[in-house]
């Protein structure tokens, strides 16, 4: 079956795509198209918001089952020349530096503390410290 469009990673987005967003570095690109039709051009910011196909920076069309790796933190453009960008067959994929989530609240006995645990925790020691105070008081 052949695919009348691109497929921007996934099948989740096609070139149809005003943008998309790789999260982590060193991602791939699956690009699935009828090459006899259309091309995969990677462009910069400029030719990218203008569909201007001159000067590009990579041709990857290969074989209609392309392949592109992306190997920088940075934003990649591409499009499709012959006047079809003009019709919305482009796609901005913007890598982005994997971050680690925070570390974990501290755990007591193996589960999370929350909101009431803390409060409980805190009422205990109050009573505890009291308790201290007066014995010595008397």
């Amino acid at each position: 079956m052949v695919d009348d469009g691109f497929d921007g990673g996934g099948g989740d987005a096609n070139l149809r795509s005003e943008s998309a967003t790789a999260a982590s570095h060193g991602g791939r690109t699956n690009f699935v198209f009828d090459k006899r039709y259309y091309n995969v051009l990677e462009v910069n910011k400029t030719n990218y918001e203008k569909c201007n196909d001159q000067n590009f920076i990579t041709n990857i069309t290969r074989g209609g089952r392309d392949v592109f790796e992306l190997k920088q933190v940075r934003p990649y453009y591409f499009l499709s020349s012959g006047g079809y960008c003009f019709h919305g067959m482009k796609l901005a994929i913007n890598v982005e530096e994997y971050v680690l989530p925070p570390a974990a609240a501290p755990t007591i006995n193996g589960g999370y503390m929350n909101n009431d645990s803390q409060i409980i925790l805190t009422i205990v020691l109050g009573i505890t410290l009291a308790c201290a105070l007066l014995m010595k008081l008397y």
